[in-house]
């Protein structure tokens, strides 16, 4: 018999049955497409968006940190209370250009070989390692992230526009990194920066960079002509990141140009405000607190001078530690905190340094503010993962050191706060050793990515390891990540233009609960117990007592920069 076809051989009727029955089943398969088209779309949608906020040589000045006790962080404050709070967090290399290439690629100093040395010059994209790793927020954009980014990222934006530029449209970048206004001469010789000074209240005892100046802006800086020194001088605020400078305007606190910081909080709230349909990260880079310590008057109001109190600090403070600790390759057989002291009567610089930087913290807090405040009046509000932190700390006098690059407390530690959506461990602390090498790898596992970060195979792979466990338990003792942090400095060891640096040139800590540990390039140690002593006054490694724990710190130490073999 033959085979009928049964649409050929179908009555009128049930013809019409049949395309009936087809043309439903056709409907319903175009309807389930786009079902799953909607799905695919809303399922993107679904995924957290990512605010990323640090800022620039942070220390624990902020309130509920434990830091100075004057401090005014409102806004960080309020996070904190929405938020859960790292309060033993750490820089795997407490200077801004390392540690912003660890974190922001997420590879260690000891695997990558960049430590700092000559850090304007030798860049994180040169570098044989971090060049062929994705930083973060190219990660994010080849996994379907729209990017956002302002301010200050790498050090000096060492190639940051360039990746937000890429052909395939990464993302946008908004006002670039600025760290004025400063004092200037009124001179232009060919690095802009020689032509800065500090403003010319400050002693010229203490220093005449422009980067070793504090003052609110109304206190209009007046440079006077000097013909030995070939300086023209001049009248005003002055802006250096630009072609050839640019004036900043200031005629008073309601008639002004905005700071860099000012700008950049403006371009995130306007990309807060805008519709997006696709999940986002938007990163902002806050130069405040990095000097110079220049910040609008009403900042400096809020701490008047004869009402600062310097942070406790113990005198001769070195004699116990590594003698070649003492001082830093930049300015090598001096105290730039010796130098302030000596530039003025008593105590007075002290304050008057202390005074700049919690202005200058002070005014990041209300940039910060300007920015959540947008984010919670958004549609995103309830679906954005926020984190806040800095690159490194920063020493306000501590050990003498008025500057960061060094294996102490004050310079390693950050303040860290994770803001989850739903408000989820709202309020609460953890205080295991984290560092933001775990940053990276949490974001990426929160937002459910999985592709390899390495652009090839001469990459690393992420070093970190997600704090998700913390953030749904803070209290938690299960966590496959190590029991202590570890940050390194650069010892000031020469290096090749772009090449790595040995690890046995370095200097390196690690830091539990309770202890940080310190090993030099040449073999001295270092030991603080932070149950007794919180500001490291007592330098404990040769104190037999004391074999067991610095044996076991310096053997974690070993073991997590691959030197346990």
């Amino acid at each position: 018999m033959d085979h009928l076809d049964p649409i050929e051989n179908a009555n009128p009727s049930e013809m019409n049955s049949i395309t009936y029955t087809i043309r439903i089943l056709f409907f319903l398969f175009l309807m389930i497409l786009s079902g799953i088209s909607c799905l695919d779309q809303t399922l993107e949608q679904e995924k957290p968006n990512v605010l990323f906020i640090f800022c620039d040589d942070l220390n624990d000045s902020v309130e509920g940190f434990g830091g100075h006790p004057q401090a005014r962080t409102p806004n960080l404050t309020q996070l904190a209370q929405e938020g859960i709070r790292f309060i033993n967090a750490h820089s795997a290399n407490p200077i801004c250009g390392p540690s912003r290439a660890s974190f922001l690629t997420g590879i260690y100093p000891h695997n990558s070989g960049l430590y700092g040395y000559n850090q304007n010059q030798n860049a994180w994209h040169n570098n044989p390692v971090l060049k062929n790793c994705k930083p973060i927020f190219e990660h994010f954009a080849d996994n379907g992230y729209l990017i956002f980014g302002t301010g200050k990222l790498f050090h000096n934006n060492h190639h940051t526009q360039p990746l937000f530029n890429r052909p395939d449209s990464m993302g946008e970048f908004g006002p670039g990194m600025e760290y004025g206004p400063f004092a200037w001469t009124g001179r232009l010789s060919d690095n802009i920066y020689d032509d800065l000074v500090a403003h010319p209240e400050i002693p010229r005892s203490f220093g005449n960079s422009g980067f070793t100046s504090f003052a609110p802006l109304s206190d209009v800086p007046v440079v006077h002509p000097d013909a030995d020194q070939h300086i023209p001088g001049y009248t005003g605020w002055y802006m250096a990141n630009y072609p050839d400078g640019k004036p900043f305007r200031y005629n008073n606190e309601s008639d002004r140009d905005a700071m860099p910081d000012e700008m950049s909080a403006d371009f995130a709230v306007e990309k807060l405000q805008q519709d997006h349909d696709k999940p986002f990260m938007l990163i902002v880079g806050i130069i405040r607190p990095h000097s110079p310590w220049h910040a609008p008057k009403e900042y400096f109001d809020m701490f008047p001078l004869d009402e600062v109190q310097p942070p406790p600090c113990l005198e001769n403070d070195l004699e116990d530690c590594a003698e070649e600790l003492h001082y830093q390759y930049y300015w090598p057989k001096q105290h730039r905190f010796l130098k302030l002291l000596d530039a003025y009567e008593g105590d007075e610089g002290w304050r008057r340094f202390v005074q700049g930087y919690l202005a200058c913290v002070a005014f990041a807090d209300a940039q910060i503010g300007h920015i959540m405040d947008a984010l919670d009046k958004s549609r995103y509000a309830e679906n954005t993962i926020v984190v806040i932190t800095s690159d490194h700390g920063y020493h306000m006098g501590e050990k003498n050191q008025l500057f960061k690059h060094t294996v102490w407390e004050e310079s390693t530690r950050v303040p860290m706060i994770f803001r989850m959506p739903g408000g989820k461990n709202a309020g609460t602390i953890c205080d295991h050793p984290v560092g933001l090498i775990d940053l990276y790898p949490t974001l990426v596992d929160l937002c459910g990515i999985s592709d390899s970060t390495m652009r090839n195979e001469q990459g690393h792979p992420l070093d970190g390891h997600s704090l998700r466990p913390f953030l749904d338990n803070p209290g938690t003792g299960s966590w496959n990540g190590p029991s202590v942090v570890l940050s390194c400095i650069d010892a000031g060891i020469p290096v090749a233009l772009n090449e790595p640096g040995s690890i046995e040139d370095q200097h390196f800590t690690v830091r539990s609960r309770d202890w940080r540990y310190v090993l030099t390039r040449t073999g001295a140690e270092e030991l603080y117990d932070h149950r007794n002593d919180p500001h490291e006054w007592y330098n404990l490694p040769r104190d037999p007592g004391f074999n067991d724990i610095k044996g076991e710190l310096k053997t974690e130490l070993l073991r997590m920069t691959g030197r346990d073999q």
